[in-house]
């Protein structure tokens, strides 16, 4: 029985171990935690060695940001966390009860974050990443080369696309996509050029082809404030119908960046040289100046869909992402808009009436004007504007991760004006809805 005992014990020692070294290996080590920052944004790396769920939440009263990892540690090579720059003040760590590492941000500000996770590459191994915006005033992208020019207009470089030898798609009646995106083109050019603050820059003026990165120093050299490229899609299938905006996605911008690395004596981050910059430096100035450009091009692109959306048929609602050439300028939000299916009969009819191309204008404007009211580069008139007169109402649609009192702080008015203006009980809110925002004077 003695002997019995022993071996069941060590029976359930030996699983106990198994079980442990298991648990061990399951674990993820962060093994580096990068920090740089540009203006008003931070980017903090966290170099993993895999791939990790976590979660991200802010606190207030002081302001910080929680990062927890499931299962997860520090590194015992990692000696020290890096000192703070820029929001972040100080970055500190434990490990809680349950097994997460927590990772807490303490800040010099009230921030917007974002968290993403990235694969491998040649260089870095799995990381999390979390951006840093700085809140209460409105977002830009804005080149570090700009001069202060007050009361400037906001600038909409508006790319018809193909032209000249390339006539883009052929509809059954012989419509060509090069004429359709010229005529839409220029109706959106109009209505752009009318509206007080804004100012349209046509890419191409008439029948004659334009290479695609020559597009995108056009508007660059216009200083362009947005780029939106105008399509009409074809399909084998007749069927398919709507429009559809696209951004460019995170592979096309990893393939532009590794590019302009690499042509870095002719390449220009919002008109600053990534010649005289180191490896790492080039790369983080790139890098952070591409992140913000992407992010408000997905904001702009849901504000047209949205506006797209009000006229029928919407092949996508959701903004799509491509490695569009036309849409990687670093610097510059840029979106794609098809405005439908020429390869459909009926919608090739639309596509070449006169009234339903000024809609589809209207359309676009709207969610332009939705988009830069809401985050106007603080040197134009209509930043100008907000600052003077009060604007009844700015529009905003609930993301993933908003609450009631951080869409209250980004707008600088209170979560009982914003309760009161949607007739809310409470504070409950969900992804999708739209709140009407009462903004003032100075908000």
């Amino acid at each position: 029985m003695p002997r019995l005992r022993m071996l069941t014990a060590l029976g359930l020692l030996s699983a106990s171990l198994t079980t442990a070294s298991l648990a061990a290996e399951a674990e993820t080590t962060v093994e580096n935690v990068r920090i740089w920052s540009e203006s008003d944004r931070t980017r903090v790396v966290l170099d993993l060695s895999r791939p990790v769920a976590h979660s991200i939440f802010t606190l207030r009263g002081p302001d910080r940001l929680v990062v927890d990892l499931k299962d997860s540690e520090l590194s015992k090579k990692l000696s020290a966390l890096p000192d703070g720059t820029g929001l972040v003040r100080r970055i500190r760590s434990g490990v809680r009860a349950n097994g997460q590492l927590r990772v807490v941000l303490d800040l010099n500000a009230a921030v917007r974050s974002r968290s993403f996770t990235v694969q491998p590459n040649s260089a870095y191994g799995d990381r999390l990443v979390i951006d840093l915006q700085r809140t209460g005033g409105p977002r830009t992208v804005k080149r570090a080369s700009e001069g202060y020019n007050p009361g400037r207009d906001i600038v909409i470089a508006i790319d018809p696309g193909h032209g000249g030898h390339d006539p883009g798609a052929v509809g059954k009646a012989r419509t060509r996509e090069k004429d359709v995106a010229l005529a839409i083109s220029r109706a959106l050019e109009k209505k752009v050029d009318a509206e007080p603050g804004m100012q349209a820059i046509l890419i191409r003026e008439g029948d004659y082809y334009v290479d695609h990165r020559k597009r995108m120093e056009i508007a660059r050299r216009n200083n362009a404030d947005l780029f939106i490229s105008i399509h009409a899609d074809a399909v084998d299938d007749r069927r398919p119908q709507g429009t559809t905006v696209y951004a460019l996605s995170l592979k096309g911008a990893s393939d532009e960046a590794a590019r302009q690395l690499a042509e870095r004596e002719n390449a220009t981050v919002g008109g600053v040289s990534l010649d005289d910059k180191d490896d790492v430096l080039a790369s983080v100035l790139l890098d952070l100046s591409q992140n913000a450009s992407l992010s408000a091009s997905l904001d702009v692109g849901d504000d047209v869909s949205r506006e797209l959306a009000r006229l029928g048929n919407v092949h996508r609602r959701k903004v799509q992402q491509a490695g569009l050439i036309v849409l990687k300028s670093p610097d510059m939000p840029s979106i794609l808009v098809e405005t439908g299916f020429i390869s459909n009969p009926t919608e090739e009819r639309r596509l070449k009436d006169a009234g339903h191309q000024r809609r589809l204008a209207d359309a676009m404007l709207a969610g332009i004007r939705s988009y830069f009211y809401e985050n106007p580069p603080p040197d134009t008139r209509i930043a100008m504007q907000l600052k003077r007169e009060p604007v009844r109402q700015v529009r905003h649609v609930i993301s993933r991760g908003d609450t009631l009192s951080e869409i209250a702080e980004r707008y600088n008015v209170s979560a009982a004006e914003i309760r009161r203006a949607n007739r809310l009980s409470s504070d409950k809110i969900r992804v999708g809805q739209t709140l009407s925002i009462p903004v003032y004077a100075g908000g």
